[in-house]
């Protein structure tokens, strides 16, 4: 959005500070956040529990249950529980192209409406589901709600926050995914251990709990200064004077102004864009998020409790294991929402790249040599009686050398 660009460089000479008007309307959109991350982490979690995959994945249950003789990474390869998961994820994308008009046209509140009610009807739709097409109806709705939050949020979040706090408050989007999937993990991990087993259920109907939240708030959410200025600078102005804390506004408003004005001379924004002089701006737009779609993190995040399974781990450790990995994003992205600003983006990328191909490699091989493709990870003392304990160092990769070393030394001295 045009818009939402300073055409000048004096952002750090903005008069104004951080008010808790915009710390509970930026709090309030973050829930739009906490509803991605959510349906992020309660999904991978629900298709590993057995009695959801029993029934409405009949085939993939017996796979998981009786099958020996396939691979590993082939038990869950169905396509219509790929319909189930992608289905969301396509919806959002062709949401995504529509959002980004209402949002230029009717502004950041009504786009930020639209997906809270979307995702708040495909949570019921989930939680009460009977059948596979219920469910994936369901996914659909949720995926419309996620298309219009996620291009509405960041974009509502930029523009109130005070320059000095933006990276900060970005972030904040960020720290809300984390915060979502977490709960999500929490909570699948008390579900599953329900008797009769429809904890999926409430896993499932839950995600209407933030939905809630962001539909209520975008009620009270004011528009932003940027969505005002092209068709009211007056009460442009009085909003900015009221979000920053201050009267003298005018540095920014003139900004506003002048970015407004060059965005309504611009009548084919997609043709000006690929001009050669904007071709920086238009690579690293796409480059950053491509990239870092591509690396796979996602799905590692999303799968983590099927890959659990997949290992041979139970349904509740596995569900567990999830919680661990959801705490480490949710400390992650805290930490960066601390620095973000002091150290600058370029910084923060540099450092997580580097952390991800290290963590990634280290999985690729750990599953190339321990699991393969019809191995299970060992279960490191279960049912293994005190005094046989020995034998369990002896088969261990790694110890095994300092155990049979001694063994070797024993015999020496006995001969």
């Amino acid at each position: 959005m045009a818009v939402a660009l300073a055409v000048t460089d004096e952002g750090a000479q903005y008069n104004g500070r951080m008010t808790w008007f915009v710390a509970l309307s930026c709090m309030t959109a973050a829930v739009g956040g906490v509803i991605f991350g959510y349906d992020f982490g309660i999904s991978g979690g629900v298709t590993s529990m057995e009695p959801f995959l029993k029934k409405f994945f009949p085939q993939v249950y017996r796979n998981m249950k009786e099958d020996t003789k396939s691979s590993n990474y082939c038990k869950f390869d169905s396509q219509l529980l790929t319909s189930f998961t992608s289905s969301l994820y396509i919806a959002g994308l062709v949401a995504t192209f529509f959002a980004s008009s209402v949002t230029k046209v009717f502004g950041r509140k009504p786009s930020i409406l639209a997906g809270g009610a979307a995702f708040l009807a495909g949570s019921a739709l989930g939680g009460a589901a009977f059948n596979v097409y219920m469910l994936i109806f369901g996914r659909i709705l949720l995926g419309i709600g996620v298309g219009f939050a996620n291009q509405s949020v960041p974009l509502y979040l930029s523009e109130m926050a005070p320059p000095r706090y933006r990276g900060a408050i970005n972030n904040g989007f960020q720290f809300g995914i984390g915060i979502g999937a977490l709960v999500a993990n929490l909570i699948n991990f008390g579900t599953e251990k329900i008797r009769g087993g429809w904890g999926w259920r409430i896993s499932l109907a839950m995600a209407g709990v933030p939905a809630l939240i962001l539909t209520l708030g975008a009620l009270f959410l004011p528009e932003t200064p940027s969505s005002l200025i092209s068709s009211d600078q007056d009460k442009a102005k009085q909003l900015l004077q009221r979000i920053r804390g201050t009267t003298d506004v005018d540095a920014e408003l003139n900004d506003l102004i002048k970015a407004s004005s060059i965005s309504k001379t611009i009548k084919h924004p997609f043709r000006k864009i690929i001009q050669r002089k904007y071709r920086p701006q238009l690579v690293m737009a796409i480059s950053i998020p491509v990239f870092q779609q591509v690396t796979g993190i996602n799905v590692i995040a999303f799968y983590a409790t099927l890959l659990f399974r997949t290992f041979g781990i139970g349904e509740s450790a596995s569900l567990l294991s999830s919680v661990v990995t959801g705490v480490v994003g949710v400390v992650s992205a805290f930490v960066s929402m601390l620095i973000v600003d002091k150290f600058g983006r370029r910084a923060l990328f540099m450092v997580g790249g580097i952390q991800m191909f290290i963590s990634q490699m280290l999985i690729g091989v750990i599953l190339a040599t321990q699991l393969g493709d019809h191995g299970t990870i060992t279960k490191e003392t279960k049912n293994i009686p005190i005094e046989q304990m020995e034998k369990v160092w002896k088969e261990h990769w790694f110890w095994t050398r300092m155990v049979g070393e001694e063994d070797e030394k024993i015999k020496v001295q006995g001969v």
